[in-house]
């Protein structure tokens, strides 16, 4: 009797679960794989499904407090901001207005960004800047880890609390789940308030589990910010036993556009510390506009509270705009149909697509799921060149010689629905030659794949890529 009750209530959950399927109108493949899943793995299934398979940007679990002072913060910032006209930029007027809409920041002039590539510049510039602090120091990162890194850097927050200065940061739950209990309480003991982004709670670890963080943002003073692909660990300068040394692409900007960064950051901790007094004026500039330098610069983010995944919204339309070439590089490459089909239709039509990954990588199941995207990307002319020196992580698209972009975005399903993320996109012909240059440089010491010799890879390579890509939208 109560066996039958059990089958009848797995029965029921699962008509439920037909019924939220179909009114969240999820593509229909995902539909079925999902039905599939519940009816086939008893239990398993339904939890898989609590973790993996509810649509917070429709159900909005996660929606940050867009109260009227938010709002209010957001539209201050942007009004400091020259305005641009379309004539300026009208031939990347549609992408302008597209991120305008999706994050809510129009671009700005008077910027200057240098390029940080690596973990030793980056976090010299860093440090530096650090050192320089006279009022704040806001941190966002998605592995805090750690190291000898951790080791400098509570030196410094040491030195600058005994100075005045205060000392914000947020950690994600998941990315920086080696951070230690101990290392913490002593940046509280010595005045740094820290928080955790979602962290792991009962009762809230099939909601929350799969919806991280991935973020890094450095803001100073209001004055000089950092953004990209880095996070605060040692592997960056000291590499590990497996990999060698992680290849990454930083960025810091001073200018007007330090407030946009700074406004994701304070939008993020009032998300997670219920705390608004940094939605204050008092940690913007207006005064931040560099005259002899005239970098236009827009800052794109997204989560899973997002109405719409304005990152992949943002590679989409560089691909989709390309005339001459697009170059990326990217860690993880697990693209979607949308993205997919946009770099096909791109090498088809003449332009020069090409993709640069490392050719060593921190996850199995991940290497074969991207390499089973390959053969379907070379067959429709697309360049795929593979790193050869320890884990290039850099996560980069240039187009051109007019637009790029650095930030936290890979191209996966995570990425696009699932990571809160984010992108500075420069619109500078300067900047767009430099990476493009630093791109061409890094492809003649990589391997490039051929698209016949592709077609010979044993079955069983084709076998471990089939099995990967199950796991697509996950990974």
């Amino acid at each position: 009797m109560i066996s039958q009750i059990l089958i009848a209530l797995y029965i029921a959950t699962g008509v439920l679960i037909v019924i939220r399927l179909l009114l969240n109108g999820m593509h229909p493949t995902k539909t079925l794989a999902w039905l599939l899943a519940f009816f086939t793995i008893p239990i398993g299934g339904f939890f898989l499904y609590l973790m993996l398979g509810r649509n917070r940007r429709k159900n909005k679990l996660f929606k940050l407090k867009h109260t009227h002072k938010v709002t209010s913060y957001i539209t201050n910032v942007s009004e400091q901001y020259p305005l641009i006209t379309k004539q300026e930029y009208k031939e990347h007027h549609k992408i302008i207005s597209l991120i305008t809409q999706n994050s809510h920041f129009t671009p700005c002039q008077g910027n200057k960004l240098k390029i940080l590539k690596n973990g030793d510049a980056t976090f010299q510039a860093i440090f530096d800047a650090i050192e320089e602090a006279k009022h704040f120091i806001h941190l966002e990162y998605y592995i805090f880890e750690e190291g000898e890194l951790t080791a400098g850097l509570f030196d410094l927050f040491q030195k600058k609390i005994r100075n005045g200065v205060k000392i914000r940061i947020l950690y994600d739950g998941i990315g920086s789940i080696s951070l230690s209990k101990r290392y913490i309480r002593e940046l509280e003991r010595i005045g740094v308030e820290i928080y955790k982004f979602l962290p792991i709670k009962f009762g809230k670890f099939l909601s929350s589990i799969n919806y991280r963080n991935h973020r890094k943002i450095i803001v100073i003073d209001g004055k000089i910010a950092f953004t990209g692909g880095i996070n605060v660990s040692d592997k960056y300068v000291k590499g590990d036993p497996h990999l060698g040394i992680w290849h990454d692409m930083h960025l810091q900007l001073t200018g007007p556009i330090v407030n946009s960064l700074q406004a994701v950051f304070a939008m993020d901790w009032y998300f997670v510390s219920d705390k608004d007094e940094i939605l204050e004026s008092i940690y913007f500039s207006k005064e931040n506009i560099i005259e002899k330098e005239n970098a236009t610069v827009q800052i794109v983010h997204s989560g899973p509270d997002s109405d719409f995944s304005a990152t992949q919204q943002m590679y989409f339309s560089i691909i989709n705009e390309a005339k001459d070439y697009v170059y990326i590089t990217n860690p993880y490459i697990i693209p979607g149909e949308s993205i997919l089909d946009a770099l096909k239709v791109a090498a088809l039509s003449g332009v020069d697509v090409c993709l640069l990954l490392s050719e060593k990588s921190d996850n199995t199941i991940v290497k074969w799921c991207i390499r089973s995207y390959f053969e379907r990307l070379l067959q429709a002319g697309v360049k795929i060149y593979l790193f050869p020196e320890g884990f290039l992580h850099s996560k980069t698209i240039v187009s051109d010689n007019t637009i790029s972009s650095i930030g936290t975005t890979n191209l996966d399903i995570r990425s696009f629905e699932q990571n809160y993320e984010i992108n500075a996109v420069i619109y500078d012909d300067n900047f767009a030659l430099a990476l493009r240059d630093d791109f061409l440089k890094d492809i003649r010491k990589s391997k490039q794949l051929e698209y016949t010799t592709f077609l010979q890879r044993p079955w069983s390579e084709k076998l471990k890529e089939g099995f990967a890509k199950i796991f697509s939208p996950v990974l």
